[in-house]
Parts: C-alpha cells; sequence; structure tokens
C-alpha cells in the first residue's frame, strides 16, 4: 500500500541541522519550574548576555564571536549552568513581558479555538479490505484512528486501531511519525517522537488481537514499509549525527540487532528514503541531496534480492521513478529545468524516452500512476495544476477546473491502484479547506466536505487579490493578499514567507489569521524568490550566491504595498520560521524601520558558523543550498554579508519575537540565543525583544492541538500589542 488513510506527521519543511540527543527529562523539569518561579518574580530588566572572548579565521579573515559559549561544548548533551542560566532567564523575562498580555492571549486563543470543529474526522477512504478515518473528540489534543471492514460497513462497530491521546498521556511532548498497515491489513507499524528531537521508535501492534509485539525499531528516521509478504519492515534509521544513510530489513519477531542493512550510502551529504511503487509490487530505494539522485529498485516480496540501480548519480541531476507493467516513470531534470516525464523498461531502466517534454511555461512537480491513466501536477504560470493523461496518448492533458483565480490544490489520499474517483484537496484564502472526489469517468467534482467553522465564517466579507511587486532587479515577483472588504485603505499588514529549499507557500485558508484580518490587517504572502513558485528558476534564483534575492524581494514587497496604499511605514508586521527565520533576520537587518513588529520561528540565523561546523549533522547536506565557506572564500564572504547574526549592527531594530526548541535537531537553540544577545548588546533602540525557548520540544514547538494554538495567539498577541490595538475586538 504506497499510502494509507492513517494520519501521518511529515517532517517540517526547511532547515535540517544537527540531531542531537534530547536534553534530559530532569532539565526540562528543573528549568520549566526555575522559569516559572523566576517569572513570579518579575524581572525588572532582561537578561544581558557576557561576552566570552573567541574568534577564528578562515581565508584569512578573522570573525570575532564573543556568543560563542551559549553553544554548550558537551553538546548534543546540554548540562552547562551557564547555558541553561540564560536561557531560564529569558524565558523568565519572555514570561514577564507577557505577562501584561495574558487577557488579550486568552482571548485570542479562545476566538482560535471556536473556530474549530472540536469533534471532527477526515472523510473515510478505502484502502483494500478496510475503510480508513480519524477522529479528534471534543477537548482532546490528538487524534483517535479507525477502521471497519468494506464488507461491513453498516453492520460493525469502528475498530480503533490507534488512539494517540492513549500514548501521549503523561508526556510534555507526543508526535506520531509513520503509520503504516501491513498488506494482509492485521498489522500496524507506527512510530513516536516523545522529546521534539525527531528520534522515532518504532512497534508493530497486531490488529486482530490489540497487543504489541515484542518489537522494537529504536532511533527511526524515515519510513516503516511493509516488505517479504507482512513478514518484515523496511525503514531508515538514524546514525548518532542524525544522518540517514542506510536501508535497512527488520524480520518480524527478531532483535533489532540483526536488522539487515538493504543499502549503505557513502556520501554522508545523502539521504536514504524507502516506498512503494504504485502496483506495490517494487520497493523503491532513494538516495539523494538538495540537487543529486540516486534510485534503486528490488522486489518488495524478495527485498534482499538484487537490486536495479536506475541510473548512477549525475551531480545535479534529480530523479524520481515509479514502475507500472514493467515500465519504469521517471520524473527528471536532466534536459529541462522545469522537468520532463519519461519512460524506461526495467530491463533497460538508464535508457530513457520522452513521455512528457519539459516547458518553460509549464513546472512538472510530479506525477501519480493509476491502473487506467495517470495523473501529472504542476503549475502554471505560479497555480496548481492537476492532469489526467492515458497511457496511450500522454500528451493529451485533461486539466481538474477549479472555480477561483487564486487557490492551492492537488491530489489528496489515494491509496489503491484501481481507482475510479480521485480525493481532491483544494482551498484558497477565502474558501475553507474542502475535500472533493473526482469522478474519472464524467469529470464531476463531488464535494465530501469542507472545513467548518463553528463560531461562524462569512467569505463574503473577505477579499484575496495576487498582486505583482516590482522589485529592486526588475523581476516582478506575486503577493497573495487577504482582507476584509469593509478594510479602510493603509491600515496594517501582515507578511509571510518560507522561501527556501524551493517550497511554494500555498494561498490556502487559515481560522487563524482571521484573528488578524478581523481586527483591520491585511495578510499577505510574498511568493519570494528561494521557492518554487514560479517554476524551478525561482528557486534556483534565491539559493547559493543568488541568495539576498530572496531578502530584496521580501523588503521590496512591502515597500511596494506601502506605495500602493495597502498599508504605511511602521505598520507592516512580518513573521517567518526556520530558513524564514533566516529572512526575518535579514529584513530587520536591511529595512528596519519598515516594520511595526516580527516574528522569527526558530530562526536559522548563525549560518555562517553553522555552515562552517561540519561536525554539525547535516551541515555536508546544506552545502548545496547555502554554499560551502570552509573550502570557497567566495562562499565565505557571500555568506558573511547577509547572515543575520553577522550583520547585526548599531541601529534601531522594530519589537521582535524570536522562538527556539531545546531539542530542535534542524535549527539548534543557540542560533536564536546568540543572535537575541547580540541584539541586545548591539542595537540602539528600547524597543521590546523577547526570546521564547521551548525546553521540551523541537523545531515544531509543543505538540498538540491546543498547546500550539496557544502558541500562535500568544504571537498574535505580541503583534497587536507592539502595534497599539491591544483594546481593539474582533468583530
Amino acid at each position: 500500500m504506497k499510502n494509507t488513510a492513517l494520519s501521518s506527521f511529515a517532517l517540517a519543511t526547511g532547515l535540517a541541522f544537527a540531531a542531537l540527543q534530547p536534553v534530559s527529562a530532569a532539565i526540562q523539569e528543573e528549568a520549566d519550574t526555575v522559569t516559572k518561579e523566576a517569572s513570579q518574580t518579575a524581572p525588572a530588566a532582561p537578561p544581558v548576555a557576557e561576552k566570552r572572548e573567541h574568534s577564528y579565521t578562515h581565508h584569512g579573515i578573522t570573525i570575532s564571536d564573543p556568543y560563542h559559549w551559549l553553544k554548550d561544548q558537551s553538546y548534543p548533551t546540554i548540562d552547562d549552568e551557564d547555558v541553561l542560566d540564560y536561557v531560564k532567564a529569558e524565558n523568565a523575562w519572555f514570561e514577564a513581558q507577557m505577562g501584561g498580555q495574558e487577557a488579550l492571549t486568552e482571548e485570542l486563543f479562545a476566538e482560535m479555538r471556536a473556530r474549530i470543529k472540536e469533534d471532527d474526522s477526515t472523510v473515510p477512504q478505502k484502502d483494500g479490505d478496510f475503510v480508513y478515518w480519524s477522529e479528534f473528540e471534543e477537548g482532546a489534543q490528538y487524534r483517535k484512528h479507525y477502521r471497519k471492514p468494506v464488507d461491513a460497513l453498516q453492520t460493525d462497530k469502528p475498530q480503533l486501531i490507534l488512539d494517540e491521546n492513549a500514548l501521549a498521556e503523561g508526556k510534555e511532548y507526543f508526535r506520531l511519525g509513520t503509520a503504516s498497515v501491513s498488506e494482509s491489513g492485521r498489522y500496524l507499524a507506527y512510530s513516536t517522537d516523545t522529546s521534539g528531537a525527531e528520534r522515532y521508535t518504532g512497534v508493530i501492534k497486531d490488529l486482530q488481537t490489540g497487543e504489541l509485539l515484542s518489537d522494537e525499531i529504536p532511533n527511526l528516521r524515515s519510513g516503516l514499509t511493509w516488505a517479504a509478504n507482512d513478514t518484515a519492515l523496511v525503514y531508515g534509521p538514524s546514525t548518532e549525527e542524525w544522518r540517514t544513510l542506510e536501508a535497512k530489513l527488520h524480520v518480524i519477531g527478531t532483535p533489532s540487532e540483526d536488522d539487515v542493512v538493504l543499502y549503505k550510502e557513502e556520501d554522508e551529504s545523502f539521504s536514504v528514503g524507502t516506498g512503494l511503487t504504485a502496483q506495490e509490487d517494487w520497493l523503491v530505494i532513494a538516495s539523494g541531496d538538495n540537487e543529486t539522485s540516486e534510485v534503486r529498485l528490488v522486489r518488495r516480496d524478495d527485498p534482499t534480492g538484487e537490486q536495479i540501480l536506475i541510473k548512477p548519480r549525475t551531480k545535479g541531476v534529480e530523479y524520481s521513478v515509479d514502475v507500472r507493467d514493467g515500465d519504469i516513470f521517471v520524473w527528471t531534470n536532466d534536459d529541462h529545468i522545469n522537468f520532463r516525464l519519461a519512460k524506461a523498461s526495467v530491463d533497460t531502466p538508464g535508457t530513457w524516452e520522452t513521455v512528457i517534454a519539459g516547458s518553460d511555461e509549464f513546472y512538472l512537480t510530479g506525477f501519480d500512476l493509476f491502473k487506467d491513466f495517470f495523473v501529472t501536477e504542476g503549475r502554471l504560470n505560479g497555480l496548481d495544476q492537476i492532469q489526467l493523461r492515458q497511457y496511450d496518448a500522454p500528451q493529451a492533458a485533461k486539466p481538474i477546473a477549479f472555480p477561483e483565480a487564486s487557490y492551492n490544490a492537488g491530489l489528496s489520499n489515494n491509496p489503491e491502484y484501481d481507482m475510479t474517483k480521485l480525493r481532491l484537496s483544494y482551498e484558497s484564502m477565502v474558501t475553507p479547506d474542502s475535500v472533493y472526489d473526482y469522478n474519472v469517468a464524467t469529470g464531476a467534482l463531488e464535494l465530501l466536505k469542507q472545513q467548518e467553522i463553528p463560531s461562524g465564517y462569512d467569505a463574503d466579507l473577505y477579499a484575496t487579490e495576487r498582486v505583482e511587486i516590482t522589485a529592486r532587479d526588475g523581476t516582478k515577483v506575486p503577493v497573495s493578499i487577504v482582507m476584509r472588504k469593509d478594510r479602510p485603505a493603509g491600515g496594517p499588514m501582515h507578511l509571510y514567507a518560507y522561501a527556501s529549499y524551493g517550497y511554494a507557500v500555498p494561498p490556502g485558508f487559515s481560522t487563524t489569521r482571521l484573528s488578524l484580518i478581523d481586527r483591520g490587517f491585511a495578510y499577505g504572502i510574498v511568493h519570494a524568490r528561494g521557492g518554487d513558485d514560479l517554476g524551478r528558476r525561482w528557486y534556483l534564483q534565491g539559493k547559493l550566491f543568488e541568495r539576498t534575492n530572496t531578502f530584496n524581494d521580501f523588503v521590496d514587497a512591502g515597500r511596494a504595498l506601502i506605495a500602493k496604499g495597502y498599508t504605511a511605514e511602521g505598520k507592516v508586521t512580518a513573521s517567518g520560521g526556520s530558513a524564514g527565520g533566516e529572512l526575518m533576520g535579514a529584513i530587520v537587518n536591511q529595512d528596519p524601520s519598515q516594520y511595526g513588529a516580527v516574528v522569527s520561528h526558530v530562526p536559522f540565523v548563525d549560518v555562517l558558523n553553522t555552515m562552517l561546523d561540519e561536525s554539525l549533522p547535516l551541515t555536508p547536506g546544506e552545502w548545496q543550498e547555502w554554499g560551502n565557506p570552509i573550502e570557497s572564500k567566495e562562499a565565505f564572504a557571500y555568506i558573511l554579508h547577509y547572515s543575520p547574526y553577522d550583520q547585526v549592527s548599531a541601529q534601531n531594530y522594530p519589537p521582535m519575537l524570536v522562538t527556539a526548541g531545546l531539542n530542535d535537531p534542524r535549527v539548534t537553540y543557540w542560533e536564536p540565543a546568540k543572535w537575541v544577545a547580540k541584539l541586545r548588546e548591539v542595537k540602539t533602540d528600547d524597543n521590546v525583544l523577547l526570546l521564547k525557548t521551548n525546553m521540551g520540544a523541537g523545531h515544531g514547538g509543543k505538540s498538540g492541538r491546543w498547546n500550539s494554538l496557544y502558541e500562535t495567539a500568544e504571537e498574535f498577541a505580541f503583534i497587536l500589542w507592539q502595534m497599539g490595538m491591544t483594546d481593539e475586538a474582533a468583530d
């Protein structure tokens, strides 16, 4: 089964660094206690980090870094009392400052929660002999997962196959990772993370008896793919450095120490992942970094058998594959930047013949094979496209039409090879998340479910626009905007972007952002270069030696929107996380007066130091994205000239809220800690600067839907506070 109807946690897109052992539960508990006690004493001034002499020289350039000590030198263990004391003091300052906004935070949280249907469920989907779905119960933080036999839908009671709430009970943090039902339907393999460090533990549940098997797979990073007629699982283990360099086979009933290595990657900048082909007869073992791929196939029923190498890796060439009746379909950028679809025989896997040629206009982002047709997905002029195609006439695309001019649409949960109806997802900035079935034979779209907003939502009150601004180099950059129709011109405006790794932020719907919009904000998504919103070239123009295009696009978008009358100087607020947090650091260095408040979540701001530290687990794999300053003087100089931490200067900065996770394996806690420490030392204003470090969580903040929602309420309360709008109520 290439998919299941089970909800699974997708690792956050974005910078992934240093894996690291989670901070101990004892340290977490002590830190939380100390932070709470410290907040009760209401510190009168923000903490000032000590400066300790530290410098290094590369390419004849010497860099002073007096806050280097905030990286615990015993890392991955975090037990340096000076480091922990500083983090706790910053948390106490955060609590003291935000304490005055507690009522507003609670008000926002209540608003946001009232827009969520608490006892909600997914649309059931057939997968083999069962129909699967998941539910939230009223008040619950996590989901329950159910199924029913297809031949007893009207008679049998639902079978609870997994209760995340029970698994999370008593834990400060919980995240469900991979969940996979065996081909026979008897077993459920799933993995969990209870620290936020993204080191999962895999287990197997017998769905007939309800009991867990004795098998346990520790340090799981990716995948739990059933193989060998449900007698084994293929998975990707984590190394001590949080790298996934192997595909391993675990035979049910045997110790994990006896697991067999199916493939081992020698290049530590690459990562290994596994999956199944459309007909579920081949196991796919893929290896790659941010710009190069290599794929192998092996029979699913004989996973230790002979592997077929599709084509040896060539630097800069990406490809992925699927198989139908002995034909290998290949998605690749080998001869066009926007990718083509090719085909080869299993007997001659490296000989690729074009099925759909690459196009300057249409950006091919992926494909899915089904029994009687296949689907291509991509973007045309930045808008999502879903196209049905026939195997005997692949050039004739049948696009699925959608009613709005700007939207987010794509294939959803389609687990079976023989599908007569395709499950689709659809939303726009004014249309709530919607689930459709598309009838392949008739072309009819059937709405199965639309996100319900219990407190009420009237789409007619809101307007959405897609405007183009002209960046300083003449490039036209799109911005997707939503606001109330009765909003006065020139009011506050919040801008968001990620713009890294080729990830395009879709113009989708959000109930939480209504708490800003209903208070007079316009909300804009800047489709800056660095994402692949307008094609692969758009991504390439925001990485390596063109990274500063991303920062300029965002700054110029705000300036253009001010000039167009959407907002005004000092009324622009902004937020971003991870690599988007790096963006926040760059824009406040470049144009601080534009912004009334900035929120930077788990920000990758210490770019130069991180790219110089090849001992950090994922740094080698990130050189293709940011450059290798160890080997290249040019890369060193380029990163230095934009790295937000290195470019902090003596100037006024806007009010800022910065977040971190002590267990974060992607952007380590010391990056935001060092950045805030340096800002406190250098900045020339008295604006509020807050650092909140989650002591028991990682890159994504707190787990659980209400805990996460409360953190969003805190963010919005900070923004409204700094914009002087704390007394304004939503309509």
